[in-house]
């Protein structure tokens, strides 16, 4: 009867608790989705950039060969090589495939033609795979294309010959292939997201525990006064980790900023915005710092594994890469590579810089309104 009793006073307490009870039902399933579609290393669909400057039926075919494969997606195309270079420096694309205007015409006769591959190095998993798959297509369009030129002439295929086609794959910005320079500027974007929401979501818990939310209640201070005071501390603190992490990045893991300092700077106090906002929402919602840290769980896990921190998101599924859009640590893990490794500039980086504004906007003003209500 008493263990009867003690089991049941555990089923109301968790019954008055539903949010509790709902989150540990979600994680299970959410982490099972996740580590069985994100948890995928396997690259496919790589954002891939054209400057076709032969514009002929040879050029196509070797392009047609580049897509057949299912690594390069080819929707991207460039009028000229700046184009290529500030698509791939900007996170754009991450492959460039350049094709000389005299392609078709080398061909013909019996050059040998050259084309050129541009690889983004800040992602090795990425770039690894791309260069495996460029070098191995120009070898078999070019087999082919020596296999037709002595056909028509005559000639036994079995004949051994030079490639009519070399291409020149080129790694840019970490030609070694160094995991560092991945991991480290990932790492940034994860530990402030970690650090922000995991700080803000207890905030106002703690008011809530201490008794003292009630005090504030009664004092003239505004909605948006408290929300930015419970914010400026956290920002602080988060601006001193990252230049802490810069600091052991460059120093210890030998990762260069190549880029403005300054404007990685102004760009990952834009970046704490949102993070804040996330973790103020929790913290209205949630009654206790138990439960808000529970709550947080399910959007820390989505953030780490579709963001592109620790697989590519060329890897995931299409209907994972949409809700990968919907993280804002997607937009920053790319200005940070971007800046850290490939020294990109502003204009590079606007799409992902008016994505993070867009997020901070709508995020602050649910915490507002929820704050307010909260109040209320």
């Amino acid at each position: 009867m008493r263990l009867r009793a003690l089991i049941r006073k555990e089923l109301t307490q968790m019954r008055r608790d539903p949010r509790t009870f709902i989150v540990a039902l979600v994680m299970p399933i959410l982490q099972l989705v996740l580590l069985g579609y994100a948890a995928n290393t396997d690259v496919r669909n790589v954002p891939t950039v054209v400057f076709d400057q032969s514009k002929s039926k040879a050029s196509r075919s070797l392009l047609d060969a580049y897509s057949a494969t299912g690594y390069f997606q080819l929707n991207f195309i460039a009028t000229n090589d700046d184009d290529v270079n500030k698509m791939i420096s900007g996170g754009t694309a991450r492959v460039g495939i350049v094709i000389p205007p005299d392609y078709e015409s080398d061909l013909a006769s019996g050059k040998t033609a050259q084309v050129a591959v541009l690889i983004d190095g800040s992602d090795p998993t990425i770039a690894q795979t791309a260069l495996s798959a460029a070098t191995l297509v120009g070898q078999s369009q070019g087999t082919s294309i020596r296999l037709l030129q002595l056909q028509a002439r005559g000639l036994a295929s079995g004949i051994a010959a030079s490639s009519p086609l070399e291409v020149r794959p080129r790694v840019l910005y970490n030609p070694d292939l160094l995991s560092s320079y991945n991991t480290v500027p990932g790492l940034l974007a994860m530990i402030l997201f970690t650090t922000t929401t995991n700080l803000t979501s207890a905030s106002i818990v703690k008011e809530r525990e201490r008794g003292t939310i009630e005090q504030l209640i009664v004092t003239p201070i505004k909605n948006w006064e408290l929300i930015v005071a419970k914010i400026i501390p956290y920002v602080l603190l988060s601006l001193i980790n990252v230049i802490v992490i810069l600091l052991v990045g460059t120093f210890w893991f030998s990762v260069p900023i190549r880029g403005s300092f300054t404007l990685l700077f102004a760009l990952t106090g834009l970046y704490l915005v949102p993070n804040l906002a996330i973790g103020l929402l929790v913290s209205t919602v949630a009654k206790s710092q138990q439960q808000a840290q529970m709550m947080i769980m399910p959007i820390m896990l989505p953030s780490m594994f579709l963001s592109g921190f620790f697989y590519p998101i060329a890897a995931l599924p299409v209907v994972l890469q949409f809700f990968s859009k919907l993280i804002p640590m997607t937009y920053f893990i790319v200005i940070a590579r971007s800046l850290v490794v490939k020294g990109a500039g502003i204009e590079q980086l606007m799409p992902q810089v008016l994505a993070l504004i867009a997020f901070s906007l709508v995020l602050m003003a649910f915490a507002a309104m929820r704050f307010r209500k909260t109040l209320d």
